[in-house]
């Protein structure tokens, strides 16, 4: 069996379980083989790869070559291949400790743990509560991510925190190794450290094990074969650097040169922003506000809102790190969101050029429209692709970026109409520029416009020196009523999607309660009362109500607009309320969230309304079907009866408006217009006059009533049928008698539609 644990992480694995058989490295670092690789020294290893091939043919060992596909990672910057090397790097442990960890060493929130992940576990699930009372929570889907922090620390794989790059926060370690022939020259450096509480000083051995200074010196001398021995340093931040760096460097330590991982210099964002360790001495920059006392009133924070792909590269280690430190949770909820794709379905990314600058968005769509649109796109535990367009410089026409082939960089693009070369981010001076554009974008810039609209439609209604009156909702017409009471509906929704970390089911209920009930409906049924003297005055008294609660519902959503819109309501109506005046505020950022007010919720209103709404729709239908202009005036009459009857009478002055009627009877058997084109929408039968040709109507009607009569004969015959009565489920045979019910009922009305035709 072919195994070799320097060069392969599983075969690695095997190796840690069973250190006998040794790690044999043939690689330098500049991916050549070294003397370990015997003839083969020195050839670069795709050339010795090769080469191996070679001389076994020549040897006559090889018996034949297969093409094979296997997978082999590349490095997501340079695209090359990844060659595993064994190297010394610096881990943070994670597994368990002989003693525990202790956190917050030195707070008033000081604990032991059994080791650093068990610490973050703990804080996620069981029973263990910080010092504050703190546990860790995650949104949307609490199990789903739970379930993976817990089981990826569970591994409690040490971290390696060290990295081969040219910029970072560079590791604070000054080390030397000494071999086994040098232990008095480690004894005199050992002796000649630098002390106190800035510098922490041990020796390791060649297995890595560490050991404080005493013990470290007697190892070397005892067991010579655990050489080399390095003597290693930390110092504790920039001041202990500047003054023992030079005494360390003078001993012949070495700072080591790697650079701390991204994420651990990350993971310490929550609190190293605020000034820790010492917020009194942190330095600022000019025209900062000073940092006392800001750790204290910040950390721990509460919500974390952040991509689901760096749960535990950033999440979980954040966690560990605020626990060590401070003793405390840096956050208690956690909401993780969507990753953005492109058109292909790939991350969007700046080292693969198919991203888009939120710039150039804005600059087409609006601020505003570009946050609408992204929180529409937070749908929970799925990913979003967003489609990018640009339009071609050469030609003019619309480009989809993902079925466009790139050009001589990743942030050119070949037309796929013209063949044309542009350049999305001006990267070369000789190709013409484009700018990137997603047609989703539209759908916020659509929503901000009727914002805009709605509140231009309230503030040109408004009379000068609009009071706020004390008003008995009560006593309000029915239209106020019914919108008050959506208005309390829609702020708990929006409020039950907010606690539940839905933001983007909350912008929607907000959306449609603004378009689909407060402009479509309710904005029609009030505009004949701002024109009436004697019932305006309560009209824009509502109307300037619901806009200022319409405002602070979408402010989180639509920050600029909103915000704009509430400065000239402010202007326009400085005082609004229903019984009693709204708090204000001069910036809606500061304003109060509204809160529903169950006096207002009316649900036998509601359902008046629902039925208003369907007959109207059922008058417009048949008037668009019939291609009726829409400002034409005819007449109509609806036929019901019962508490339907008396709910439609009630509203009847807004069904002829809505409806664009010039008269309208309702009753148990109205008169039917003539030439009335009719619809059923559940107890309603509904008509419009003058809008049929009566043989055409005939002729609709009579392959209406054949089609029915065959539908009515199947039902008749399934229930006919005394096996199907008998052996299907009850609700199904039940459904089945309700079906035939309302065809009979339908079959009726169509009946009565042919013979008022003559």
């Amino acid at each position: 069996v072919k195994i070799t644990p320097a060069h392969d992480p599983n075969d690695y694995g095997v190796w840690e379980r069973n250190p006998e058989i040794g790690l044999i490295n043939v690689l330098d670092p500049d991916g050549t083989l070294n003397e370990e690789a015997g003839s083969y020294a020195g050839l670069d290893r795709f050339a010795a790869r090769k080469q191996v091939v070679a001389d076994l043919d020549a040897q006559g060992l090889l018996e034949r070559v297969e093409d094979r596909e296997v997978e082999i990672g590349h490095s997501d910057r340079s695209k090359t291949p990844i060659e595993p090397y064994l190297s010394k790097q610096w881990f943070v442990r994670m597994g368990d400790v002989e003693g525990g960890v202790l956190c917050g060493r030195g707070t008033d929130k000081q604990f032991t743990a059994p080791g650093l992940a068990q610490a973050a576990i703990d804080a996620a699930i069981g029973d263990w509560r910080s010092a504050t009372g703190l546990k860790l929570d995650f949104h949307p889907d609490r199990e789903r991510y739970r379930t993976g922090y817990v089981a990826w620390l569970a591994e409690k794989r040490d971290w390696c925190i060290s990295r081969q790059l040219w910029w970072g926060h560079r590791i604070a370690v000054w080390w030397k190794a000494f071999e086994a022939d040098e232990h008095a020259a480690l004894a005199d450096a050992a002796g000649k450290l630098p002390a106190g509480e800035q510098i922490h000083c041990w020796i390791s051995d060649k297995e890595g094990a560490q050991h404080d200074l005493a013990a470290g010196l007697e190892l070397a001398q005892s067991k010579p074969e655990l050489a080399p021995f390095e003597l290693q340093a930390c110092l504790r931040d920039e001041a202990a650097d500047a003054a023992h760096g030079a005494a360390l460097e003078a001993l012949g330590l070495e700072r080591d040169p790697d650079v701390l991982d991204t994420w651990f210099s990350s993971a310490l964002w929550p609190f190293s922003t605020l000034g820790w360790p010492n917020p009194a001495e942190a330095p600022i920059e000019p025209g900062q506000r000073k940092l006392d006392g800001a750790l204290d009133f910040y950390y721990p924070g509460s919500c974390l809102v952040t991509s689901r792909d760096i749960l535990t590269l950033w999440v979980a280690r954040m966690v560990i790190m605020g626990l060590y430190d401070l003793g405390d949770l840096p956050f208690t909820d956690v909401f993780l969101h969507c990753k953005i794709l492109d058109g292909k379905g790939q991350t969007m990314s700046k080292s693969k050029g198919n991203g888009v600058d939120p710039l150039d968005i804005i600059e087409q769509y609006g601020t505003d429209a570009l946050r609408y649109v992204i929180c529409d796109m937070q749908t929970g535990t799925q990913d979003a692709r967003l489609p990018v367009q640009a339009d071609c410089p050469s030609c003019g026409k619309e480009v989809e970026l993902a079925e466009a082939k790139n050009g001589r960089t990743i942030f050119t693009y070949l037309c796929t109409h013209c063949g044309g070369e542009f350049d999305l981010l001006g990267t070369l001076d000789d190709v013409p520029d484009a700018k990137a554009k997603a047609e989703r974008f539209n759908d916020g810039k659509r929503f901000c416009n009727k914002l805009w609209n709605f509140a231009r439609f309230t503030l040109m209604n408004l009379s000068e020196g609009l009071g706020c009156q004390a008003l008995e909702v009560a006593e309000l017409a029915p239209e106020d009523r019914w919108i008050l009471s959506r208005l309390s509906q829609t702020i708990r929704a929006v409020d039950r999607y907010l606690g539940e970390y839905n933001p983007s089911a909350a912008q929607r209920a907000a959306r449609d309660f603004f378009w689909n009930e407060l402009c479509d409906w309710y904005a029609e049924m009030v505009k004949p009362r701002t024109r009436d003297e004697v019932q305006r005055p309560v009209a824009e008294q509502v109307l300037a109500a619901v806009l200022d609660q319409v405002l602070r519902l979408v402010h989180p959503f639509m920050p600029f607009v909103s915000e704009a819109i509430w400065e000239q309501l402010n202007a326009s109506a400085p005082q609004r309320g229903i019984e009693q005046p709204f708090p204000s505020a001069q910036l809606l950022v500061h304003a109060r969230w509204p809160v529903a007010n169950a006096a207002w919720e009316d649900e036998g209103l509601e359902a008046e309304v629902a039925r208003l709404q369907e007959a109207v729709g059922k008058l417009r239908d048949i008037r668009s079907k019939y291609n009726v202009p829409p400002k034409k005036k005819l007449p109509g009459a609806i036929k019901t009866s019962g508490e339907a009857l008396d709910s439609l009478k009630r509203l009847s002055g807004h069904v002829s408006n809505l409806a664009g009627l010039a008269k309208l009877e309702i009753g148990e058997d109205p008169a039917r217009p003539d030439n009335a084109g009719a619809a059923v929408v559940g107890e309603l039968e509904l008509f419009l006059g003058e809008v049929l040709d009566p043989a055409k109507e005939r002729k609709r009607l009579e392959k209406e009533r054949e089609k029915l009569g065959k539908q009515i004969a199947g039902s008749e015959k399934k229930l006919g049928n005394e096996r199907f009565v008998a052996k299907a489920p009850p609700e199904v045979v039940e459904s089945e008698r309700a079906k035939l019910e309302e065809l009979k009922g339908q079959l009726a009305a169509l009946e009565q539609n042919l013979a008022a035709l003559g």
